[in-house]
């Protein structure tokens, strides 16, 4: 592969290139924002309480690392852990058992982009009714034991079951009506589509069926002591490179994914102005680690080489909190776009990506000021911070000053394929 491009689909060219946009933040030479360190202080405090609230004083080593794990268990019901349960009385062993978390994990965190403020789902045979992505972590749980993604008889996914999965298939697992609407269904479609192809592309890894479980086999050959992320990643990105919608970012003829022109890191057309973020294959990661922690029992390194996810929970957070403030330009044609009194914008727009960008280092830089004040032994690393903290902050202080809607502060429009 070209090495420009090589580099870019990698975990380092994520920091290293956000390190850029931080230091153009601190030097005042952002493109799009302005940045306001003075209230760094008080985002730190309110993630702080959020996590004190929820897990102290003495139950922070209960914090779940940030994955799909904990969605599927919304409403404080302990659905994956049945599914265990179910599985293990019909003679399932754990690594069994660990193959399915990753078909269910894999396909669940791939769905999850946002889904609107519209659209909800109702738990079958309930009255409980979820969102964004607690909903559709619920969805595709009921669609995964329904045989939605596999081209056999047990609950599985499977590379011919996704390449035949229609949209009215999956529109109708997660309830979608003209008046329930989901963002980006023809293209959530399309992406399973075509990872269901990528999937049978590599039968070392995924077996003939292209299945996404064979990677328990694959990690687990020659019984490593501990688990590699880095051997994970290099993995995932090689199936879902080819999978992601064709009108992503080339370099020298090559896709690579969730990575786009940024015109504060250079000037356009040179691949040292490419801000890369790969954020949905980074959920997937953390996502995808947990059930062999859980289930086998096995601890991973080089996770610390995962970043703090660029979505809008995240994002959000420091926007609401005013340490990132449009500058006027920006926000004046993010309104001229929007039908409501918020901006709006494309998710390559240099506006998304720049704010993105800002997003990693913020997070590097909150996570140095929260974790010191968690009084717990060891200290909560990232995935903890992300999980029980800063996502839980941006969405709770976005339903606090957007109660309706729930909505980030900048609005993107969505093809459901990106974060």
């Amino acid at each position: 592969m070209d090495p420009e491009a090589k580099h870019l689909l990698s975990l380092g060219a994520i920091r290293e290139r956000s390190r850029k946009v931080w230091e153009a933040a601190e030097a005042g030479k952002l493109t799009h924002f302005d940045y306001h360190e003075e209230r760094m202080e008080e985002v730190a405090e309110f993630v702080t309480s959020v996590i004190e609230r929820d897990f102290g004083p003495d139950n922070y080593h209960t914090i779940p690392p940030h994955g799909r794990w904990q969605h599927f268990e919304v409403g404080g019901i302990p659905r994956v852990t049945k599914l265990v349960e179910e599985w293990k009385a019909e003679g399932c062993d754990d690594v069994e058992i660990c193959r399915r978390l990753i078909d269910l994990f894999f396909v669940s965190v791939l769905l999850d982009a946002g889904a609107g403020d519209v659209w909800r789902y109702v738990e079958p045979g309930t009255e409980n009714k979820y969102e964004r992505s607690e909903g559709i972590a619920v969805a595709s749980l009921y669609i995964f034991n329904e045989l939605g993604f596999t081209d056999g008889k047990i609950p599985r996914v499977d590379g011919r079951g996704l390449e035949n999965l229609k949209v009215e298939t999956l529109a109708k697992g997660c309830q979608v009506t003209e008046i329930n609407q989901m963002l980006g269904v023809d293209s959530r479609t399309g992406l399973l589509n075509s990872l269901g192809t990528s999937l049978l592309q590599f039968p070392d890894v995924f077996g003939a069926e292209g299945r996404p479980g064979n990677l328990v086999d694959y990690l687990l050959a020659g019984d490593p002591a501990q688990l590699d992320v880095l051997k994970l990643w290099d993995v995932l990105q090689a199936v879902l490179i080819p999978s992601w919608p064709k009108d992503r970012t080339n370099v020298n003829s090559h896709a690579i994914g969730d990575a786009w022109p940024l015109s504060t890191l250079g000037s356009p057309g040179t691949t040292a102005a490419i801000q890369p973020f790969h954020k949905l294959t980074q959920w997937l990661t953390y996502s995808l680690m947990v059930p062999f922690i859980r289930i086998l029992n096995k601890t991973w390194v080089n996770a610390e080489s995962l970043t703090g996810l660029p979505e809008y929970r995240n994002g959000g957070l420091f926007v609401d909190y005013g340490v990132l403030t449009l500058k006027k330009e920006s926000l004046e044609r993010g309104l001229k776009a929007s039908n409501d009194n918020l901006p709006v914008f494309e998710g390559s727009d240099d506006v998304i990506v720049e704010w993105r960008a800002l997003t990693l280092g913020l997070l590097d830089a909150l996570y140095a000021m929260v974790a010191p004040r968690i009084d717990t032994t060891p200290p909560l690393n990232m995935a903890q911070v992300l999980e029980a903290g800063t996502w839980k902050s941006g969405r709770e202080i976005a339903a606090k000053k957007r109660p309706e809607t729930k909505s980030s502060p900048i609005v993107l429009r969505s093809d459901g394929t990106l974060f």
